[in-house]
């Protein structure tokens, strides 16, 4: 009797182990030992000779990836919420379906926005670096390391989706008043149990706002969302938060604000051209005027297993030839 041949499946990066034994159980599975991200070309091959890649934020599947004559693909199912690294349409139309991760990494994205939302004002990095860096600390003092209380502040946010919304119901405990620039206004029921003000208007919402937290994906109509001339119209002492995209962001205008004492300050978990940070930001950070972490808002154990129950689940549906249940299509960004 012969035996099925399992599907080859190629994981660009390394998982957690458990959810690598279990794709190993099920696919013949090609995985990334010691996490090295894969070149252009690795990419391409992979494509040439998979019938599933699992890429993940870090890699580029384009239209010259997916156009090649001998690809060979028929899933990407992509290991992350957000598909910017994909040419979604250009795969659509060469027969190749595509799927991501949503609706796990809301929490702990959230948690990671509200920590830098306190983090900012609160000066919470520039105060542990006075202990773990050997600085003079002279002892507590009344007038020494002032930062500024967040309650009753006014946060805006860029994005009300599902991580939108979970970063409001934090903000909210903490006394923040909620404002919301979206395509659309949400669900009045949602609107009341948040307390949320829409504004139809982003130019005016960020003119008015003492906090304001980027939460919206990273799409073509996103890109520099917060363009020059939108980042002049922010108040000299408000503080942007950006654990999203950095690429929503234009990133070079708001050093330049913040240099210059326009902007209050920013507390950013993505940067624009990552893993590359500007050296200019590296600096602020130095000076306490911004607060940076590299790339942590989803960086939970409980998340990562998650996002790889759900790749599993997608490539299993669909090799059952079913459709996966977290498809992403072109109409869909």
């Amino acid at each position: 009797m012969s035996v099925k041949k399992k599907p080859l499946v190629v994981v660009t990066r390394k998982l957690p182990d458990s959810i690598e034994t279990r794709m190993r159980e099920l696919f013949d599975a090609r995985i990334n030992l010691d996490d090295t991200p894969m070149s252009p070309e690795q990419i391409a091959e992979a494509a040439r000779t998979a019938d599933v890649l699992v890429p993940t934020v870090t890699d580029h599947i384009g239209a010259d990836v997916v156009n090649q004559p001998d690809c060979k693909l028929r899933l990407i199912a992509n290991f992350g919420n957000g598909v910017d690294n994909i040419d979604v349409e250009a795969a659509h139309a060469r027969g190749i379906t595509v799927t991501n991760t949503p609706k796990v990494l809301t929490e702990d994205t959230a948690d990671m926005t509200m920590a830098l939302i306190l983090a900012v004002p609160r000066r919470m990095i520039e105060g542990a670096s006075i202990l773990t860096e050997g600085k003079p600390w002279p002892g507590w003092s009344p007038t020494w390391m002032l930062g500024h209380r967040i309650g009753g502040k006014r946060l805006g946010i860029v994005g009300m989706g599902r991580i939108g919304q979970a970063v409001a119901r934090r903000a909210r405990a903490f006394g923040l008043q909620i404002h919301y620039h979206n395509r659309r206004p949400v669900a009045p029921v949602i609107a009341e149990e948040l307390g949320a003000t829409y504004w139809e208007s982003l130019d005016q919402m960020l003119a008015r706002m003492d906090i304001i937290s980027v939460n919206c994906p990273h799409t073509p109509a996103t890109y520099h969302l917060l363009s020059a001339r939108r980042l002049k119209l922010i108040r000299k002492d408000a503080y942007i938060v950006n654990t999203a995209r950095g690429e929503v962001t234009d990133e070079d205008t708001l050093i330049k604000l913040i240099e210059g004492g326009e902007i209050g300050g920013a507390g950013l978990d993505v940067y624009e051209h990552e893993p590359a940070v500007n050296p200019k930001l590296v600096r602020l950070a130095k000076a306490g005027k911004v607060t940076l972490l590299p790339h942590m808002g989803s960086a939970t154990i409980e998340g990562r297993v998650e996002m790889g129950e759900k790749v599993i689940i997608n490539i299993r549906t669909f090799l059952d030839a079913h459709k996966p249940p977290d498809r992403v299509l072109p109409s869909m960004l």
